[in-house]
């Protein structure tokens, strides 16, 4: 059975998502702070954290930090903060999905599903394009001979462009591949992700443009960044 740490001020919500995802088959635990979920979380191992950002005692961002300082769980932010800069800071902190309230339970549901089964590689495998190195197994990135530092989020973008060099692929295309689920409004979220993979590989390898836009058709991953540019 999966397990679950909700962690909001908000009572009625804490409760309204305990009745859903107990029906629903999932081990549900609730924390009205920081505190209390720090606790939770020495005590006990979760599948998926949904998490909160304006909390009593501590914030959310604070909160995330710690989590995935000693954990792997993956965080997920629920917040009535919208903000560009609040969504693009909570991928920054770690978290890897963001959901704005009010939310549709069921794209909740989707969303923490997706987090906790995400595939694993069944055989080795390593992708080369020139000083680019991705190792799928151990799930790193070099550039250069520096390794890059990634969110699992970002990774898995980077590993689904990477693996159709060349081919140009929707927002929707690219949230269905990474998420495993429709699109459902959330392209800004995506938006704010490849915008991050792609400052980090421009900042490790030079001017190495891994990831073109394709204007009005999405993205594709070139192969050779350099021969593409003096064509």
């Amino acid at each position: 059975m999966d397990s679950l740490l909700f962690i909001d001020d908000d009572v009625e919500i804490l409760e309204f998502n305990r009745r859903y995802f107990e029906s629903h088959g999932f081990e549900v635990c609730c924390a009205e702070n920081a505190s209390a979920a720090l606790k939770f979380l020495n005590e006990k191992t979760f599948d998926c954290i949904i998490l909160d950002i304006d909390l009593p005692d501590i914030d959310g961002f604070s909160v995330c930090r710690q989590i995935c300082q000693e954990f792997e769980t993956p965080v997920i932010f629920l917040s009535g903060l919208t903000q560009d800069e609040i969504r693009i800071r909570s991928f920054l902190e770690g978290g890897v999905d963001y959901l704005g309230k009010p939310y549709q339970i069921r794209e909740l549901e989707l969303r923490i599903k997706a987090r906790i089964h995400r595939p694993t590689l069944a055989r080795k495998e390593t992708l080369k394009f020139g000083q680019l190195k991705i190792d799928l197994n151990a799930r790193e990135v070099f550039c250069a001979g520096h390794q890059l530092d990634f969110t699992p989020l970002q990774f898995d973008i980077l590993i689904f462009l990477a693996r159709h060099p060349g081919q140009v692929f929707s927002y929707e295309q690219i949230y269905d591949g990474v998420w495993n689920e429709p699109i459902m409004g959330s392209r800004h979220n995506l938006q704010v992700q490849i915008a991050l993979v792609r400052q980090k590989l421009g900042a490790v390898c030079g001017n190495m443009n891994y990831i073109k836009t394709v204007s009005r058709k999405g993205y594709r991953f070139l192969e050779n960044p350099e021969e593409a540019e003096e064509k």
